[in-house]
C-alpha cells in the first residue's frame, strides 16, 4: 500500500510540475480514441454507401432494359399501323412476334375484355389488370404478373384508332430481366426489384428485404422500384457515419501539438530562456516562478466535451406495418414508440398542410400503449399542432371525441384483438378514416422526409371524455324494461367504460374480466372466436342473466351469447339492427362484408332496405358508408356502424346499447326474437395460419388458379364462391398473418361438400397448409 501511495504521489508531483506535458498526453489519448472510433464507424457505414451505389447501378440497368422493351413495343405498333390491322389479327400477332422472338404468348383482345371478365380466375387477374392499364393509357403498360405457375413479364399496348382499337398482350419469360443485378455487392446486403409489395427479382441476403423499402428508387414508366438494404450501422456523432469522430480526432491531436510547443512559445514571448534571481544569481524555483506570474500555478484546464451518439431507432421502419386500414406491428420487432413518433410527425405535417389545428389521441390497455402514445404525441406536437390526450379509452371514444369536439381528427393507439405483443394505430383525419393509399402516404412521407418542423411545438393537454360519452348514449338509448347482462371485456380497455354505459341506460350489469390488464390473463379479447366466449356462456347460464355481451380489446367489436349458450353471430345481429333501422328509414342502404350470411341480402330486401356487400375492414366500410349514405353497416367480425342516431363509426359499446334497446322491447322475449331470424348451417370465422405477408401472395395465386364449378364467384375481397345451396370464402387478413375462411349451407351435408371443394383448391396450392376444418 505504501509503495502504491508513493507511486501515486510521484505521479501527482510530475503532473503538477509538467502541466503542459500532461495536457499534451491527454489530448493525444483523446485524439487516438476518436480516431479509432471514427475509422470503425466509417467502415461500418461503407457497406450502406456501397449498397446505394449498387442500387443506382441496378436501377439504371432495369430502366435501360424496360426502355428497350417499351421501344420494341412501339416499333411493333409502327409496323402494324400502316396495315389494315384490325381486320386481320394474325398480322398483328406476326408483327409483335417479329419484335419479340422469345415471347411465350402474343395475343390480341377487343376492348371491353368481356371474355376475360367472364372467367377472371382462368384468364388471370394480372393479365386483365395489365390490359385495363393499356386501355386507359396510350403508353405501353408493363408489369410482372402471375401466369403459368410463376412470374412472367407482361407488356400491353392499344393499337389502332377509335372505334377500331385492339389490345395487344405480349408475355415474356422472367429471363428477359436476367443480368440487371449483376453488380459488385457486399455479401451482407440486399437488392430487389419490387412491384407492389412483392420482390420479383432479388439478389443478396433476403432477410434484409423487409427494410429495403427505405432505399427504394422508382423506375420511370413502370410500376417497379429497385429496393436496397444493408445491416444498420451506427451513425455516431451528428449522424455523420464517423466523419465527426475523425474531425474531433484531428482537433485533439492539433491541441496536443499546441500544448507540446506552448511552454517554449511562452518563454520566447516573454523574452525568457533562463531566469536568474537578481540578488544572488541563482535559478528561481518553480514556486518563485509561479509567484512571479511567469508561469501558471496550475495546469490549464482540459476542455470538457459532452459527447453523445445520435439516438438510434430500436427497430427499423418496416413497410409491412402500413396495412390496408391501419398501422399494425409487433412491439420490439417492427414497432415501438420511436416509430409512433415518426408517424406522429407525418400525420401532424398532413394536418398542418390541410389547415387543421389539432388532433385527439387515446390509447388502449396494452402494456406498450402508454409509451406508444407518448411518442405519438411528441411527434404530433413537433409539427406545431395541438394534441388533446384523452388517455386510456376504448377506440370508439377517440372517434366520438373527433365527432363532437373541437378537432375532427383522431388517432387510437391500439392492437385491437391481436396478441399482447402487437400494437398499432387507427387514424382519422378530418372525419375520414385512413386506408389503402392514404396509409401508405404516411410511410412515403416518412421515407421522403416530408416533415414539417415547428419553431414552437404544439400544446399537449389532457381531457376526460368518458362522462360525456356515457351521457350522450344514455340520452339516446332507452330500454323498455331492465335486463340482466353479463359483460366480458377480456381484460381489455372496454372494461373501464362499457359496464358504466350499460348501467346508465338501465341494465343490471354483472362484470366478467373487466379489470384492464394488457397481459390478457384470462382469454384473448376477440369475441369472433367462440373459444373466447366459453367463460361468458358459463356465467350467463349460472347467473340467470338475460344475455351475455363480449367486447374485443379496444371496444369497437361486439359478441353476443344467449341464456341457452348459443353464440349469435354478428351477421344475424345485423339482421336485427337492419329491421330496427329500416322501420324508421325505409329504402336505406345497409352494408355488410363478404363474410356475412347469404340470408342477409334477402332479409334486408324483405324489410324494405337496399343491401350492399363490400370488403372487410373498418375503414373500408366507413368510406363506403360515406359514399352511399348508408344508415347502417356491419361485419362478421362484430364491427357495427350506425349513422342513424349516431356518427357512423364502429362502436361495439354503442351497438350493445342499441341491441339491449331492441331486445327489451321485444314482446315475445329475447330467445324468440333471435329464433325469428333466418338461420343456416354455418361456421364461425376460421383461420389458417401462414407466415407474415404470405396471406396476400397466396390469395393472389388462389384468385388466378382456383376453380369452383357451378358457383358464382365474387372477388370483392378474396374469393367467395356462391352456389344455390351455400357458399364458401377465403380471404387474406389485413391485421394478422392468417387466411380467413367461412362456410355456410342449407344443411350439414352441403356444408361438408363446399368445405371439401375449398380444401382441394387450397391444398393444391399449399399442400402443407393446416386447415381448421
Amino acid at each position: 500500500m505504501t509503495a502504491m501511495n508513493s507511486r501515486v504521489e510521484r505521479m501527482r508531483t510530475w503532473v503538477q510540475q509538467h502541466p503542459w506535458q500532461t495536457a499534451t498526453l491527454l489530448f493525444i489519448l483523446l485524439g487516438l480514441w476518436f480516431g479509432f472510433k471514427g475509422f470503425d464507424l466509417y467502415m461500418q457505414n461503407k457497406n450502406e454507401r456501397d449498397i446505394v451505389t449498387a442500387r443506382d447501378a441496378g436501377a439504371a440497368a432495369v430502366a435501360a432494359r424496360s426502355n428497350t422493351l417499351i421501344n420494341r413495343m412501339m416499333q411493333a405498333q409502327k409496323n402494324v399501323e400502316p396495315v389494315t390491322v384490325l381486320t386481320d389479327q394474325a398480322l398483328i400477332v406476326q408483327a409483335f412476334k417479329q419484335e419479340f422472338k422469345s415471347a411465350e404468348v402474343v395475343a390480341v383482345y377487343a376492348p371491353g375484355l368481356a371474355m376475360a371478365y367472364d372467367d377472371i380466375a382462368r384468364f388471370g387477374a394480372g393479365r386483365l389488370a395489365l390490359l385495363e392499364a393499356a386501355t386507359n393509357d396510350q403508353q405501353v403498360a408493363v408489369r410482372i404478373i402471375q401466369a403459368d405457375g410463376g412470374h412472367r413479364l407482361g407488356l400491353a399496348k392499344a393499337v389502332g384508332a377509335e372505334p377500331d382499337i385492339r389490345l395487344v398482350y405480349v408475355q415474356l419469360p422472367m429471363s428477359t430481366m436476367t443480368g440487371v443485378f449483376d453488380v459488385t455487392q457486399q455479401k451482407q446486403s440486399y437488392l430487389g426489384l419490387r412491384q407492389g409489395q412483392t420482390d420479383v427479382l432479388s439478389h443478396g441476403d433476403v432477410t434484409l428485404a423487409s427494410t429495403a423499402e427505405i432505399n427504394a428508387v422508382p423506375i420511370a414508366e413502370t410500376p417497379w422500384r429497385v429496393v436496397a438494404s444493408a445491416p444498420l450501422a451506427k451513425k455516431g456523432l451528428f449522424s455523420t457515419g464517423g466523419i465527426a469522430e475523425l474531425a474531433f480526432s484531428g482537433f485533439f491531436l492539433l491541441l496536443s501539438i499546441g500544448c507540446w510547443f506552448a511552454p517554449g512559445y511562452l518563454q520566447r514571448r516573454n523574452g525568457l530562456k533562463t531566469i536568474v534571481a537578481e540578488n544572488d544569481g541563482t535559478d528561481m524555483t518553480l514556486e518563485q516562478l509561479q509567484q512571479a506570474g511567469v508561469i501558471a500555478a496550475q495546469a490549464p484546464p482540459v476542455p470538457e466535451f459532452n459527447i453523445k451518439e445520435s439516438v438510434q431507432s430500436k427497430v427499423l421502419l418496416d413497410r409491412s406495418i402500413f396495412r390496408a386500414y391501419d398501422i399494425r406491428g409487433i412491439i420490439g420487432v417492427n414497432l415501438d414508440a420511436g416509430i409512433a413518433c415518426k408517424v406522429g410527425e407525418a400525420v401532424g405535417s398532413i394536418l398542418v398542410e390541410k389547415g387543421l389545428r389539432g388532433i385527439i389521441v387515446g390509447f388502449d390497455g396494452r402494456l406498450s400503449s402508454p409509451a406508444m402514445a407518448d411518442g405519438l404525441c411528441e411527434g404530433l406536437a413537433s409539427t406545431g399542432i395541438e394534441v388533446i390526450n384523452i388517455g386510456q379509452v376504448p377506440t370508439p371514444l377517440v372517434y366520438f371525441a373527433a365527432n363532437t369536439g373541437e378537432f375532427t381528427s383522431g388517432i387510437s393507439v391500439t392492437g385491437s384483438h391481436n396478441p399482447p405483443d402487437y400494437n398499432g394505430l387507427k387514424i382519422v383525419i378530418d372525419g375520414h378514416t385512413l386506408s389503402g393509399d392514404a396509409i401508405m402516404d404516411i410511410f412515403n412521407r416518412i421515407i421522403d422526409k416530408k416533415i414539417i418542423r415547428a419553431d414552437n411545438p404544439g400544446q399537449v393537454r389532457q381531457k376526460d371524455i368518458i362522462p360525456e360519452y356515457i351521457n350522450r348514449i344514455a340520452k339516446d338509448v332507452h330500454i323498455a324494461q331492465p335486463l340482466k347482462v353479463v359483460v366480458d371485456c377480456g381484460n381489455g380497455v372496454p372494461g373501464a367504460v362499457a359496464p358504466q354505459v350499460l348501467r346508465a341506460i338501465g341494465a343490471e350489469v354483472e362484470e366478467l374480466y373487466c379489470e384492464v390488464d394488457g397481459n390478457f390473463p384470462n382469454h384473448h379479447p376477440d369475441p369472433s372466436d367462440p373459444e373466447n366466449l366459453l367463460d361468458l356462456i358459463d356465467m350467463v347460464k349460472h347467473s340467470g342473466a338475460d344475455i351475455g355481451l363480449a367486447f374485443d380489446g379496444d371496444g369497437d367489436r361486439l359478441g353476443v351469447v344467449t341464456r341457452s349458450g348459443e353464440v349469435i353471430f354478428a351477421d344475424r345481429l345485423l339482421m336485427l339492427f337492419a329491421e330496427d333501422v329500416l322501420s324508421r328509414n325505409p329504402g336505406a342502404a345497409i352494408i355488410y362484408d363478404v363474410k356475412c350470411t347469404g340470408a342477409l341480402q334477402g332479409h334486408i330486401l324483405r324489410n324494405g332496405g337496399s343491401p350492399l356487400m363490400w370488403k372487410t375492414g373498418h375503414s373500408l366500410i366507413k368510406a363506403k358508408m360515406k359514399e352511399t349514405h348508408a344508415e347502417l353497416a356491419g361485419e362478421m367480425s362484430g364491427h357495427f356502424f350506425f349513422s342513424e342516431r349516431w356518427f357512423g363509426f364502429d362502436d361495439g359499446i354503442y351497438a350493445a346499447a342499441r341491441l339491449l334497446e331492441i331486445l327489451a322491447a321485444a314482446p315475445e322475449g329475447i330467445q324468440a326474437k333471435f329464433e325469428e331470424l333466418p338461420k343456416l348451417v354455418s361456421t364461425p370465422e376460421l383461420k389458417a395460419e401462414v407466415t407474415e405477408g404470405e396471406q396476400h401472395v397466396f390469395i393472389t395465386r388462389f384468385v388466378e388458379q382456383a376453380r369452383f364449378e357451378g358457383a358464382r364467384i365474387s372477388l370483392i375481397d378474396g374469393v367467395r364462391a356462391d352456389w344455390p345451396d351455400g357458399w364458401g370464402l377465403v380471404r387474406a387478413s389485413n391485421t394478422t398473418p392468417v387466411l380467413v375462411l367461412r362456410f355456410e349451407a342449407n344443411d350439414d351435408a352441403t356444408l361438408v361438400r363446399i368445405q371439401e371443394a375449398f380444401r382441394l383448391q387450397l391444398l393444391a396450392l399449399k399442400p402443407d397448409m393446416v386447415l381448421p376444418f
